[in-house]
């Protein structure tokens, strides 16, 4: 596995159009997949040079069977990266093509009929100093009730910076600052260390005209807690970019400090309990109490409340708060030796 940027050697032919691109979607073989593929397919406009699936799936089981319907299906290729993430798989994509620009976009998204025409004047629209352009998602929820806590947290890529679910770099840009960092293995804060990079190295980002459908993936009721590991992430960025990382990526805060102490008075009441101090056991478990509640209390009251949402989320409230911190210490431990980037502010 690599652990640094892989630098991107690919070049623009001569008398290519400015505006032309090139498509790269990572997958590890969801059915969306064909979805995604069909809609970019049968939509209208100006067509990419080609469509490059990266088959990111570790071990993979027989070909991709899906292809994108039309012309596209004479344009698309298959790549393999060997299933060491979304990272490393785009940068196999952006190794790959030799278009002024490359199209980032997730197996779960759908493209509208227009998209290619809008995309193409998004970046019409670039001035030089623009090395990224950045589609508009759109996070359809279900009508006639409120949306569940994971549904909701898919409601936040609406707003999320740089995303690359639909995000357009122009590949001159994206080889000056090594393209995609693959210690993030994961499909979290790799889009947002990308665009720190690009604007540390002088360029600006822009929000784009086109819109990118994102629909909302099934997930079990133990989806909010595997997005726990994200925490190792932000360690990660912590290192690369310094502490006001957040603020410089948009990215909102989370709840880390305040698992912190749920978590440390979990601890103290069970080393409480075990060396007889039961009075202050007793003030400990109720604070833990009191934590783990307002923390359910703020999933809850937002949501469906149906009888298996409400359960869900009283299970995962408990549990989330100790699996976050030891995602958190054990990134702490990880990253221990990462230094900052060259560039980071």
């Amino acid at each position: 596995m690599n652990t640094a940027p892989h630098r991107y050697a690919g070049s623009t032919g001569p008398g290519t159009p400015e505006n032309a691109y090139s498509v790269v979607v990572p997958t590890v073989g969801r059915d969306c997949l064909a979805e995604c593929l069909w809609a970019l397919g049968l939509s209208g406009g100006p067509p990419p040079r080609e469509v490059v699936v990266v088959d990111d799936r570790p071990d993979p089981a027989g070909p991709l069977v899906p292809e994108a319907p039309g012309p596209l299906s004479e344009r698309t290729r298959v790549l393999t990266s060997g299933g060491r993430g979304p990272a490393a798989a785009r940068n196999t994509g952006l190794r790959a093509v030799d278009t002024p620009w490359v199209v980032f976009l997730d197996d779960d998204v759908r493209v509208r009929p227009d998209w290619p025409r809008l995309l193409s004047a998004d970046l019409a629209a670039a001035d030089p100093a623009v090395g990224g352009v950045q589609g508009r998602l759109q996070v359809p929820l279900p009508e006639g009730r409120r949306p569940t806590d994971w549904e909701r947290g898919t409601a936040g890529l609406e707003e999320a910076a740089w995303a690359t679910a639909d995000m357009a770099y122009r590949t001159e840009t994206l080889r000056e600052v090594g393209g995609f960092d693959e210690r993030f293995t994961r499909a979290f804060r790799e889009d947002a260390d990308l665009a720190l990079r690009v604007l540390a190295a002088g360029w600006s980002l822009r929000r784009g005209e086109r819109v990118t459908d994102h629909p909302v993936r099934r997930a079990d009721r133990w989806a909010s807690l595997r997005a726990q590991r994200g925490n190792a992430d932000d360690v990660l960025m912590g290192r690369l970019h310094g502490r006001d990382w957040w603020s410089r990526a948009r990215a909102p805060r989370g709840r880390l400090p305040r698992h912190l102490v749920v978590t440390a008075t979990a601890l103290a009441t069970v080393l409480l309990g075990l060396t007889g101090r039961r009075t202050a056991a007793a003030v400990s478990a109720a604070v833990w109490a009191a934590g783990t509640a307002e923390f359910a209390g703020a999933r809850i009251a937002p949501g469906p409340r149906t009888r298996q949402e409400v359960a869900t989320m009283v299970c995962t409230s408990v549990v989330i708060p100790p699996a976050a911190v030891g995602h958190w210490l054990a990134g702490l431990v990880r990253h221990r030796d990462v230094t900052a980037w060259q560039g980071a502010g």
